[in-house]
């Protein structure tokens, strides 16, 4: 199932289709509640990104879609790429829309493809169309705070610990993490708290499914690591770890 690949600026009768209820519940729940995400999908603000947003379809159905944000990078208080991953480098791009200041870099932010669309290459078509973008703005990098697809089943294991476990050709052995290095990604760092999602019991009970007895560390179904629970304070928030790698164009 090949992909035809356009930006939302190309293709903007698609916007709705991105957002279908098959393509959001490629995710988790509880994974459409981190805040900071409002800052690059709210309607007023996504219009800012239309160039850097990208649909795929096959058979006339829409069946992928990807998103990346454009920031500057190499500017005062940004010599390294952020601990705070992807929350941080939304907060960047959004500060630099209210700065008028010019972006020098791309940042990929995620990648979805409905079931029938996997496993025949659309991801790399995907990656490949944001790093055309990329040069096509005149960016020298892009980069990724990439969420490891296979984690979720090792929940319990350092972010480091995880990455660290490689194949007998030296590449990692988590698929998607591999995927980037194979196809010319450099690993930069870990993002120890790339996307933070707090909530309520009733919250995280309603985005779940699940009922939390006790207060402490649970393993939740698609979290790649363990949501903190507070039932005397009731919240619980879930800190996500990301890897940042990056794309020389």
């Amino acid at each position: 199932m090949a992909l035809e690949i356009f930006t939302l600026r190309e293709r903007p009768d698609l916007r709705p289709l991105i957002f279908s209820t098959d393509l959001q519940s490629v995710w988790p729940e509880f994974m459409r509640h981190d805040a900071v995400a409002q800052l690059y999908f709210a309607p007023s603000r996504f219009d800012r990104y239309l160039d850097y947003a990208f649909v795929g379809v096959a058979g006339g159905k829409v069946v992928a879609r990807a998103f990346s944000v454009p920031f500057a990078f190499n500017i005062d208080g940004r010599a390294e790429l952020p601990d705070g991953g992807w929350d941080e480098v939304i907060r960047w791009a959004h500060d630099d829309q209210m700065a008028g200041r010019a972006p020098n870099a791309l940042s990929a932010l995620e990648i979805s493809l409905l079931p029938e669309a996997r496993g025949g290459g659309n991801s790399l078509a995907l990656l490949d169309a944001m790093k055309a973008c990329a040069k096509a703005h005149g960016f020298a990098e892009m980069f990724a705070p990439v969420r490891p697809n296979q984690k979720h089943l090792r929940p319990f294991v350092p972010m480091r610990d995880y990455v660290d476990t490689v194949g007998a050709d030296g590449f990692p052995t988590d698929p998607w993490l591999r995927t980037h290095l194979r196809t010319g990604a450099r690993l930069v760092k870990i993002a120890p708290y790339s996307m933070t999602i707090v909530g309520s019991i009733a919250d995280w009970s309603r985005w779940t499914g699940m009922s939390f007895e006790r207060s402490g560390e649970v393993s939740i179904a698609g979290a790649l690591v363990p949501v903190m629970i507070s039932l005397e304070q009731d919240y619980a928030v879930y800190v996500e770890p990301n890897v940042w790698v990056r794309y020389a164009l």
